[in-house]
C-alpha cells in the first residue's frame, strides 16, 4: 500500500475535521430540534451530551483511525486481524454512502436557492404592503417549483456531484484541506454577519429568551434521546468520517485537544444558528411556524429575509453559508468510500473518486425524483429519500457507534486508547481513564436508547 496521505498543517487538519462535523445537522436540524424539544432546555441537554458522550465517542474514532492508519475497514483489519470487527467499518461505509446519495440532493436544492437569491428570482413577484412582505404561501409555492419537480433539482444535483469530483480528485492536501481552509472561515464570517442583523430586530430579546432561558420542567426522557441523536448527527459520529480523517493525522496530533476544538466549533455553529433563527421568527410573527427540515430553510427563512431591506443580499449570504456546510459535508462523507477504494482495491485517487461519485448520477437521481415523478413510489411507506435518510441515520449510524465503543472499550489491543491520547507517552493525559469508562459503559447504553427510540416511543 502506498504511503498514507497526511494533512499538511495543524490548522488544516482542524479545519477539515470541523468541516466534516459542521454541516446540515447544525444549520438545518438543530433549530428544528430545539423548537420541538423545549427551547433552552434542549440546548442545555445537547451541550451536556456533547461533552459527556460526543467527545468520548469522537476520541474512540480518532484513536481507531490514527492507530489503524487506514480506511474504516482497514483500520479494524490492521489492529485486529483475523477477526470480524472489520464489519463495523463496512457498515459505516455503507451508511455514509447512503447518506451521500441524498445529501447531494439537498446540496443541489441549496445551489438552486443561491442562484435564485443572486438573480432575484426568489423574491420576484412577492407583494409588499406598507413595506412589509406579504408571503401568503408564496415561498411554499417557490419550494414546490424548485424542489418538487424533476429537471431543475436533478440538474442542480449533478452540478454538486461535479463540484465534489473537482475537489476530491485533488486529494487530501490540495483538495479537502485547501477547501476547508477557505470555506470554514467564510462560514463563520457569514454566521456572525447574519447574527448582527437578527439580534437588532424588534423582538430579538423574546427569541433569545426562548433559546437561552431554560424551563427545566421540559426536560423529559424524549428530550434526552433527541439531544443524544442531535449530538451524534452534528458531530458526524458513526459515519466513518472521523476514522478516515484521523488516519491522515500526523503522529504528534493532540487528539484530546482536537476533539475539544471540533466539538466547540460544532456547538458554536449550532448556537449561532439559534441566534439567527429564533430572534428572526419571533420578530416577524413566525414563531408558531413549524421549523422542520425543508420548511424552515426554504419557506420560513426566505420569508424572514423578505421582511428585511435588500432581501436578496441576506438570502444570498445565508444560502452561501448553507452551500458551504453542504459541500464540506459531502466531501467528507465521500472521502470515507474513496479511502476504502484506494486502500482496499488499490485504485488511484482519480479512479477511486470517479468510482464513488459517478454512480450517484443514477442513485441521487432517484432521491431527487422522489419529490417529483417518483413521489408515489414508497418503501415501507416512505419515499426513497425518506427511507434512505431514516435507515442510514437512525439505524446504521447508532449501530456503528455502538460497535466502535464496544471495540475500543473491550476488544482493541491493550492500552490503545491511552497510547493514542498520550501520543505513545510523549504527552500527559489524565483523562484517558474517564474517557475509557464513558466509552465502555455510558456511551453504548445511551446510543442504544437512540436506536430503541426508532421502534418504541419514549
Amino acid at each position: 500500500m502506498s504511503e498514507k496521505a497526511n494533512f499538511s498543517s495543524k490548522i488544516g487538519l482542524v479545519m477539515a475535521t470541523v468541516g466534516s462535523a459542521v454541516g446540515l445537522g447544525n444549520v438545518w436540524r438543530f433549530p428544528a430540534e430545539t423548537q420541538a424539544n423545549g427551547g433552552a432546555a434542549f440546548l442545555i441537554v445537547y451541550v451536556a451530551c456533547t461533552i459527556l458522550l460526543g467527545i468520548p465517542v469522537m476520541l474512540a474514532e480518532f484513536s481507531l483511525g490514527r492507530a489503524g492508519r487506514s480506511d474504516a475497514v482497514g483500520a479494524f483489519r490492521r489492529l485486529s486481524p483475523h477477526t470480524a470487527w472489520w464489519g463495523v467499518g463496512a457498515v459505516s461505509i455503507v451508511a455514509s454512502y447512503l447518506i451521500l446519495t441524498f445529501y447531494m440532493v439537498v446540496a443541489g436544492w441549496t445551489l438552486i436557492y443561491l442562484i435564485q437569491s443572486v438573480d432575484g428570482g426568489l423574491y420576484e413577484g412577492i407583494q409588499t404592503i406598507h413595506g412589509t412582505a406579504a408571503a401568503d404561501g408564496y415561498f411554499q409555492q417557490k419550494m414546490n417549483d424548485y424542489i418538487c419537480t424533476d429537471l431543475t433539482p436533478l440538474l442542480a444535483t449533478y452540478g454538486m456531484i461535479a463540484l465534489n469530483i473537482g475537489v476530491l480528485m485533488w486529494g487530501v492536501q490540495k483538495g479537502i484541506e485547501r477547501l476547508s481552509n477557505v470555506l470554514m472561515p467564510v462560514l463563520f464570517v457569514i454566521l456572525l454577519a447574519l447574527c448582527c442583523v437578527t439580534l437588532t430586530l424588534p423582538s430579538a430579546g423574546q427569541g433569545l429568551e426562548y433559546f437561552l432561558k431554560p424551563d427545566f420542567s421540559k426536560i423529559t426522557p424524549a428530550v434526552l434521546v433527541n439531544a443524544l441523536g442531535q449530538t451524534f448527527f452534528s458531530l458526524s459520529l458513526g459515519m466513518g468520517i472521523l476514522i478516515t480523517y484521523s488516519a491522515y493525522y500526523p503522529a504528534d496530533t493532540k487528539l484530546g485537544k482536537t476533539s475539544g476544538i471540533v466539538s466547540l466549533m460544532s456547538l458554536l455553529v449550532a448556537v449561532l444558528m439559534g441566534f439567527i433563527i429564533f430572534p428572526a421568527v419571533t420578530s416577524f410573527g413566525l414563531a408558531d411556524h413549524e421549523l422542520r427540515g425543508a420548511t424552515l430553510i426554504f419557506v420560513t427563512l426566505p420569508e424572514v429575509f423578505a421582511n428585511l431591506p435588500a432581501p436578496w443580499l441576506w438570502s444570498t449570504l445565508f444560502f452561501v453559508l448553507l452551500l458551504v456546510a453542504a459541500l464540506t459535508s459531502c466531501v467528507s462523507i465521500a472521502e470515507v468510500t474513496i479511502a476504502f477504494m484506494q486502500d482496499r482495491l488499490h485504485l488511484s485517487r482519480i479512479k477511486a473518486t470517479l468510482a464513488v461519485l459517478l454512480p450517484l448520477v443514477a442513485l441521487s437521481a432517484l432521491c431527487s425524483l422522489s419529490f417529483g415523478s417518483l413521489s408515489d413510489f414508497t418503501i415501507f411507506g416512505r419515499t426513497i429519500f425518506d427511507f434512505l435518510d431514516n435507515f442510514a441515520t437512525n439505524i446504521l449510524l447508532p449501530l456503528v457507534s455502538i460497535g466502535v465503543c464496544v471495540y475500543i472499550g473491550w476488544f482493541a489491543p491493550k492500552g490503545l486508547l491511552k497510547q493514542e491520547l498520550t501520543n505513545y507517552g510523549n504527552r500527559r493525559s489524565r483523562s484517558h481513564a474517564v474517557v475509557l469508562m464513558l466509552i465502555r459503559y455510558l456511551a453504548p447504553l445511551m446510543i442504544a436508547l437512540i436506536l430503541l427510540s426508532n421502534f418504541v416511543e419514549i
